[in-house]
Order: C-alpha cells, then structure tokens, then sequence
C-alpha cells in the first residue's frame, strides 16, 4: 500500500491533445498558400474575378459569346473558391472517402478546356460598340487567356500529384 500514491498521476491533458475542443477548428495549412498550386489558385481566383466583371460590364447581352464566357468565368470562379478553402482549411483530411487528386485533376481538366472555348469565343467577340465597351472585351480576353493558362499549370501540377512522385507500382517492387 505504500506505494499507492507514488503510482498514480494527477495531470491533466490539454483539450487538444485528448480530442476536445481543437478537433472541430480547422487549421489553415499555410504550407499550401506557399505552394505552386497554391499560388496558381489564388491566381485563378483573382484573374477569374477579373473576367467576370469585365464581361459583366460589357454589353454582353447583344453578343451571345459573352453570355458563356459570363457562364464559365463565374462557375469556375465560385468552384475554384471552394476547392481553394477545402485545401486551405485541411478539410478534404476529413472527407476521405473522396479520391481527392484525381477530383482536383478531373476539375483542373474541365476548367482547362472550359476556359480554352471561352477565350476563343471571347476573342472572337470583340467588336467595336464603343472606345470604352471594345477596352473592357479585350482586357477579358487577355485575362480569359492568362486564366487559361493559370488553369492548364494548375493541371500539370494537379496530374502530377495524381500520378505521384513519378514512379508506378511495378518500379517500386523491383
């Protein structure tokens, strides 16, 4: 009996540590907001704004074109935001039943090939309705052009994550 009290701990665990109250907050990974594809996003996110609200403030309602390049610009925006924030915030950590580098692939891919038509419809579109209408359709194209181009990084550096570090299941068990 005398060693009773020698044996037993009185200390305490931080909330963290035992899974309280800092398992439901998450933390932003700033690793990634460092990273190339990170960068490439935020990219995305402010060029794509840029986009949409030249093509908004265009007379896109007399040429059809615009109203698709309005349609992708803001899609890939509001989708890009999202991907962004669940990358940031480590939430695709919690969601791992989803094939998460072949998910942000597949959406690199199709907002690649979104943006391509829509800068070529852009570009094509630009007419001259007026000194300052004809400024904001070509700032659009050459945003919608450096968009897609951001896109199509983002989807060299999303396909190599997929595939990983470049090698297969077969040179790794030789």
């Amino acid at each position: 009996m005398a060693e009773f009290p020698a044996k037993v701990s009185t200390q305490t665990s931080t909330p963290e540590a035992s899974g309280g109250v800092g398992r439901f907050l998450p933390k932003p990974d700033m690793i990634f907001l460092r990273s190339i594809p990170g960068i490439l996003m935020m990219v995305e996110i402010v060029l794509g704004l840029l986009v949409w609200a030249l093509i908004a403030d265009t007379y896109y309602y007399a040429v059809p074109a615009y109203g698709w390049v309005m349609f992708v610009a803001i899609l890939c925006w509001i989708l890009t935001i999202i991907l962004f924030v669940i990358i940031l915030l480590q939430l695709q950590r919690r969601l791992s039943v989803i094939p998460w580098p072949l998910t942000i692939f597949v959406y690199h891919v199709v907002a690649t090939v979104l943006y391509i038509t829509a800068f070529i419809s852009c570009a094509a579109s630009v007419r001259r309705f007026g000194f300052s209408a004809y400024n904001k359709a070509a700032a659009a194209s050459f945003f919608a052009c450096l968009v897609m181009i951001a896109y199509g990084a983002s989807t060299f550096f999303s396909f190599g994550e997929w595939r990983g570090t470049g090698g297969n299941a077969a040179s790794d068990q030789a």
